[in-house]
Protein backbone atom coordinates (compact mmCIF):
# COMPACT_ATOMS: atom_id res chain seq x y z
CA UNK A 1 0.00 0.00 0.00
CA UNK A 2 1.49 3.40 -0.92
CA UNK A 3 1.99 6.11 1.64
CA UNK A 4 -0.84 8.28 0.38
CA UNK A 5 -3.40 5.48 0.53
CA UNK A 6 -2.28 4.46 4.00
CA UNK A 7 -2.66 8.06 5.16
CA UNK A 8 -6.19 8.24 3.83
CA UNK A 9 -7.11 5.17 5.87
CA UNK A 10 -5.45 6.68 8.93
CA UNK A 11 -7.36 9.89 8.55
CA UNK A 12 -10.77 8.88 8.60
CA UNK A 13 -5.29 10.82 32.59
CA UNK A 14 -8.51 8.96 31.85
CA UNK A 15 -10.42 6.52 34.02
CA UNK A 16 -11.98 3.51 32.33
CA UNK A 17 -12.99 0.07 33.47
CA UNK A 18 -10.50 -2.76 33.23
CA UNK A 19 -12.98 -4.82 31.27
CA UNK A 20 -13.41 -2.10 28.67
CA UNK A 21 -9.71 -1.60 28.12
CA UNK A 22 -9.12 -5.34 27.92
CA UNK A 23 -10.34 -5.12 24.32
CA UNK A 24 -7.23 -3.06 23.55
CA UNK A 25 -4.99 -4.57 26.20
CA UNK A 26 -1.74 -3.40 24.58
CA UNK A 27 -2.67 0.20 25.42
CA UNK A 28 -3.47 2.08 28.59
CA UNK A 29 -5.73 5.12 28.92
CA UNK A 30 -2.75 7.35 29.60
CA UNK A 31 -1.38 6.65 26.12
CA UNK A 32 -4.04 8.95 24.68
CA UNK A 33 -3.66 11.91 27.02
CA UNK A 34 -1.70 15.17 26.78
CA UNK A 35 -1.34 18.12 29.11
CA UNK A 36 -4.04 20.70 28.30
CA UNK A 37 -1.46 23.33 27.36
CA UNK A 38 0.31 21.03 24.91
CA UNK A 39 -2.96 19.82 23.43
CA UNK A 40 -4.24 23.37 22.90
CA UNK A 41 -1.01 24.33 21.13
CA UNK A 42 -1.10 21.22 18.97
CA UNK A 43 -4.78 21.71 18.10
CA UNK A 44 -4.17 25.31 17.02
CA UNK A 45 -1.32 24.19 14.75
CA UNK A 46 -3.94 22.55 12.51
CA UNK A 47 -4.74 25.84 10.78
CA UNK A 48 -3.12 29.17 9.85
CA UNK A 49 -2.81 31.55 12.78
CA UNK A 50 -5.46 33.93 11.43
CA UNK A 51 -7.95 31.04 11.68
CA UNK A 52 -6.80 29.12 14.75
CA UNK A 53 -6.16 32.17 16.94
CA UNK A 54 -9.89 32.92 16.86
CA UNK A 55 -11.11 29.30 16.98
CA UNK A 56 -12.52 27.42 19.92
CA UNK A 57 -10.37 24.53 21.14
CA UNK A 58 -11.49 21.28 22.72
CA UNK A 59 -9.12 18.92 24.53
CA UNK A 60 -9.54 15.25 25.36
CA UNK A 61 -10.49 14.35 28.93
CA UNK A 62 -11.48 11.09 30.62
CA UNK A 63 -15.11 11.70 29.56
CA UNK A 64 -14.50 13.02 26.06
CA UNK A 65 -13.70 16.35 24.45
CA UNK A 66 -14.24 19.46 26.59
CA UNK A 67 -13.94 23.10 25.57
CA UNK A 68 -10.66 24.60 26.76
CA UNK A 69 -10.74 27.90 24.85
CA UNK A 70 -13.68 29.85 23.46
CA UNK A 71 -13.35 31.32 19.98
CA UNK A 72 -15.36 33.83 17.99
CA UNK A 73 -15.13 32.67 14.35
CA UNK A 74 -17.15 29.44 14.42
CA UNK A 75 -14.10 27.18 13.88
CA UNK A 76 -13.26 24.42 16.37
CA UNK A 77 -9.82 22.80 16.64
CA UNK A 78 -9.14 19.42 18.26
CA UNK A 79 -6.47 16.72 18.19
CA UNK A 80 -7.90 13.45 16.84
CA UNK A 81 -6.72 10.13 18.29
CA UNK A 82 -6.51 6.61 16.89
CA UNK A 83 -10.23 5.85 17.07
CA UNK A 84 -11.03 8.89 14.88
CA UNK A 85 -10.24 7.17 11.57
CA UNK A 86 -13.18 8.02 9.32
CA UNK A 87 -15.60 5.09 9.33
CA UNK A 88 -13.08 2.47 8.18
CA UNK A 89 -11.03 2.17 11.35
CA UNK A 90 -8.04 -0.10 11.57
CA UNK A 91 -8.41 -3.32 13.58
CA UNK A 92 -6.18 -1.84 16.27
CA UNK A 93 -5.85 1.71 17.50
CA UNK A 94 -2.53 3.52 17.16
CA UNK A 95 -2.37 5.13 20.61
CA UNK A 96 0.26 7.72 19.69
CA UNK A 97 -1.77 9.13 16.80
CA UNK A 98 -2.05 12.90 17.09
CA UNK A 99 -3.97 14.40 14.20
CA UNK A 100 -4.68 18.11 14.75
CA UNK A 101 -7.69 19.31 12.79
CA UNK A 102 -9.59 22.59 12.69
CA UNK A 103 -13.20 22.41 11.51
CA UNK A 104 -14.97 25.25 9.72
CA UNK A 105 -18.37 26.35 11.11
CA UNK A 106 -20.31 23.80 9.03
CA UNK A 107 -17.98 20.92 9.94
CA UNK A 108 -18.08 22.03 13.57
CA UNK A 109 -21.83 21.40 13.52
CA UNK A 110 -21.82 18.19 11.49
CA UNK A 111 -18.46 16.40 11.62
CA UNK A 112 -17.32 17.27 15.14
CA UNK A 113 -20.26 15.53 16.89
CA UNK A 114 -19.34 12.37 14.98
CA UNK A 115 -15.72 12.64 16.16
CA UNK A 116 -16.85 13.31 19.71
CA UNK A 117 -18.96 10.15 19.67
CA UNK A 118 -15.98 8.14 18.37
CA UNK A 119 -13.88 9.52 21.23
CA UNK A 120 -16.51 8.71 23.84
CA UNK A 121 -16.81 5.14 22.60
CA UNK A 122 -13.04 4.77 22.30
CA UNK A 123 -12.51 5.98 25.86
CA UNK A 124 -15.07 3.43 27.00
CA UNK A 125 -12.82 0.74 25.51
CA UNK A 126 -15.19 -0.19 22.69
CA UNK A 127 -13.66 -2.23 19.91
CA UNK A 128 -13.61 -1.26 16.24
CA UNK A 129 -16.73 -3.19 15.26
CA UNK A 130 -18.72 -1.73 18.13
CA UNK A 131 -17.70 1.84 17.32
CA UNK A 132 -18.61 1.36 13.66
CA UNK A 133 -21.97 -0.13 14.59
CA UNK A 134 -22.87 2.52 17.16
CA UNK A 135 -21.81 5.40 14.91
CA UNK A 136 -23.86 4.01 12.03
CA UNK A 137 -26.87 3.51 14.31
CA UNK A 138 -26.60 7.01 15.76
CA UNK A 139 -26.45 8.45 12.27
CA UNK A 140 -29.43 6.41 11.07
CA UNK A 141 -31.50 7.42 14.11
CA UNK A 142 -30.74 11.11 13.64
CA UNK A 143 -28.65 11.32 16.80
CA UNK A 144 -25.79 12.66 14.69
CA UNK A 145 -26.29 15.60 12.30
CA UNK A 146 -26.78 14.72 8.66
CA UNK A 147 -23.79 15.44 6.43
CA UNK A 148 -25.76 16.92 3.58
CA UNK A 149 -23.55 19.82 2.48
CA UNK A 150 -19.88 20.42 1.80
CA UNK A 151 -17.74 21.33 4.80
CA UNK A 152 -14.02 21.93 5.29
CA UNK A 153 -11.27 21.34 7.81
CA UNK A 154 -7.60 22.29 7.97
CA UNK A 155 -4.94 19.70 8.75
CA UNK A 156 -1.80 21.81 8.33
CA UNK A 157 0.11 20.85 11.46
CA UNK A 158 3.84 20.24 11.09
CA UNK A 159 3.62 18.10 14.24
CA UNK A 160 0.95 15.61 13.20
CA UNK A 161 1.59 11.90 13.76
CA UNK A 162 -0.70 9.82 11.55
CA UNK A 163 0.78 6.41 12.26
CA UNK A 164 4.02 4.42 12.50
CA UNK A 165 4.23 3.99 8.71
CA UNK A 166 3.22 7.58 7.90
CA UNK A 167 4.21 9.94 10.68
CA UNK A 168 3.96 13.46 9.37
CA UNK A 169 2.27 13.90 6.01
CA UNK A 170 1.77 16.94 3.80
CA UNK A 171 -0.43 19.72 5.14
CA UNK A 172 -3.83 19.22 3.55
CA UNK A 173 -7.45 20.24 3.42
CA UNK A 174 -10.24 17.86 4.31
CA UNK A 175 -13.33 18.52 2.21
CA UNK A 176 -16.37 16.68 3.55
CA UNK A 177 -18.30 15.93 0.37
CA UNK A 178 -21.14 13.46 1.02
CA UNK A 179 -21.43 10.66 -1.55
CA UNK A 180 -18.47 11.86 -3.65
CA UNK A 181 -16.44 9.24 -5.51
CA UNK A 182 -13.03 9.27 -7.17
CA UNK A 183 -14.65 9.15 -10.60
CA UNK A 184 -16.31 12.49 -9.87
CA UNK A 185 -12.82 13.97 -9.50
CA UNK A 186 -11.44 12.32 -12.63
CA UNK A 187 -9.98 9.16 -11.04
CA UNK A 188 -6.77 10.85 -9.97
CA UNK A 189 -3.68 8.80 -9.20
CA UNK A 190 -3.09 8.83 -5.41
CA UNK A 191 0.67 8.90 -5.93
CA UNK A 192 0.36 12.21 -7.79
CA UNK A 193 -0.92 14.03 -4.69
CA UNK A 194 -3.89 15.18 -6.75
CA UNK A 195 -7.23 15.44 -4.90
CA UNK A 196 -8.68 12.04 -4.10
CA UNK A 197 -11.64 10.68 -2.14
CA UNK A 198 -11.01 8.72 1.05
CA UNK A 199 -11.98 5.03 1.36
CA UNK A 200 -15.41 6.29 2.46
CA UNK A 201 -16.18 7.13 -1.19
CA UNK A 202 -19.86 7.06 -2.03
CA UNK A 203 -21.01 7.30 1.61
CA UNK A 204 -22.26 10.27 3.67
CA UNK A 205 -18.79 10.34 5.24
CA UNK A 206 -16.80 10.76 2.00
CA UNK A 207 -13.80 13.07 2.31
CA UNK A 208 -11.85 14.73 -0.48
CA UNK A 209 -8.23 15.13 0.60
CA UNK A 210 -6.33 18.00 -1.05
CA UNK A 211 -2.63 18.40 -0.30
CA UNK A 212 -1.20 21.91 -0.07
CA UNK A 213 2.37 23.21 -0.21
CA UNK A 214 4.66 21.87 2.51
CA UNK A 215 5.65 25.47 3.24
CA UNK A 216 2.14 25.97 4.67
CA UNK A 217 2.78 23.55 7.57
CA UNK A 218 2.28 25.15 10.99
CA UNK A 219 4.43 24.37 14.03
CA UNK A 220 2.75 24.09 17.42
CA UNK A 221 3.53 27.04 19.67
CA UNK A 222 3.06 26.82 23.43
CA UNK A 223 1.62 29.95 25.03
CA UNK A 224 3.88 31.05 27.89
CA UNK A 225 2.22 30.68 31.28
CA UNK A 226 1.44 33.91 33.09
CA UNK A 227 3.55 34.45 36.19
Amino acid sequence: MNKFAFTLISLIGSICTTAGWAQNSAYTPGDYMMTPEAEIALARSAAPDKVSAHASVKVLTASGYKEAAKGDNGFVCIVMRGWSVPFVRKPEYYPKMRAPICYDPVASRTVLPYQELCAKLGLEGKDVETINREVAMAYALGELPKMESVAFAYMWSADQDLGPKVGHWHPHMMVYAPYYTNSMLGDNDPASLAPIVSPDAGTPFAIVVIAVADSAAVKAKMTPKKP
